[in-house]
């Protein structure tokens, strides 16, 4: 299992409050049988309206932790929008609140999200846009943001927290190690030997 401790990155300045996940990605985009490619297409009718979105900005490309504003990922609970901004290469997000389906979806992709005050976004995007080559720590542990040897709180509810650090958001990990244990309960289970071959 992959525990999470820190993330480090360039940051993706986006401080804008109430982004819906129909924004982050549309709902045409939701068809797709797999995840694969979405990435491609996360914000793409802000991104069409605007040719200078911090997402086709050139600077920005690199960019690994999203700094976003209040209620990020309210509206819909689809899992695309935390699976697109993933995809386009968004390891953790800073913002100022989320929406808790969101918060959710992000935790069960091992994606940080974490909540600290506007006075620290700003401090963060001013810090980014003066050079995109800016990287950000998020600390799970220390429950810190450190830029630019500044060190800013942030927070995030304890059990998504233990979570990430631990390893166990990875729910598909934890079944395939606990495999052994699956097998012999089921071999215990008379309904499930009747049938086998």
């Amino acid at each position: 299992m992959t525990q999470i401790k820190t993330v480090t990155a360039p940051g993706v300045p986006l401080l804008l409050d109430e982004i819906d996940t129909d924004r982050i990605i549309p709902a045409r985009y939701l068809r797709c049988v797999t995840f694969e490619g979405i990435g491609e297409h996360v914000f793409d009718d802000d991104r069409k309206q605007d040719p200078r979105h911090p997402f086709d900005d050139p600077r920005f490309q690199n960019g690994g932790i999203l700094i976003a504003g209040r209620n990020f990922g309210c509206g819909s609970s689809r899992e695309h929008a935390p699976q697109a901004l993933m995809r386009w290469g968004v390891k953790a997000v800073v913002a100022e609140s989320f929406a808790e389906i969101f918060f959710g979806n992000c935790t069960s992709l091992g994606i940080p999200a974490v909540t600290t005050s506007r006075e620290n976004l700003k401090k963060l995007v001013d810090a980014i846009q003066a050079d995109p080559r800016t990287e950000i720590t998020v600390d799970l542990e220390t429950l810190e943001i450190r830029c630019q040897g500044e060190t800013m709180p942030c927070d995030m509810p304890g059990s998504a927290r233990h979570a990430l650090v631990s390893g166990q958001w990875d729910f598909l990990s934890q079944l395939l190690e606990a495999q052994p244990q699956i097998q012999e309960t089921a071999a215990g289970i008379p309904y499930m030997n009747h049938f086998a071959v």
